[in-house]
């Protein structure tokens, strides 16, 4: 399988707790689907102390996985919101 683009979009999108609304990311999202991975090379700014928990609530809203031999975070649905 083809790895995801090194270099990314160059769109930026914020990525909010759904319970609390913290921000969680800043990441580098391509097309306009849905939110269901985030791979952590294009993720700009990281707002979280514990991977893949909620900073403010400590919620769980992801999970740590492989994509395509890429690490990444696969989002819990109903968890997470952007813009």
């Amino acid at each position: 399988m083809a790895k995801p683009n090194k270099k990314g979009p160059t769109k930026t999108v914020d990525i909010f707790c759904n319970q609390c609304n913290a921000q969680l990311f800043k990441y580098r999202k391509g097309g306009k689907g849905a939110l269901v991975k985030c791979f952590k090379e294009r993720i700009v700014e990281d707002f979280t102390s514990t991977p893949c928990h909620c900073p403010n609530c400590e919620k769980e809203f992801a999970r740590d996985t492989l994509v395509r031999g890429t690490p990444a975070f696969k989002f819990i649905g109903g968890k997470v919101w952007f813009k």
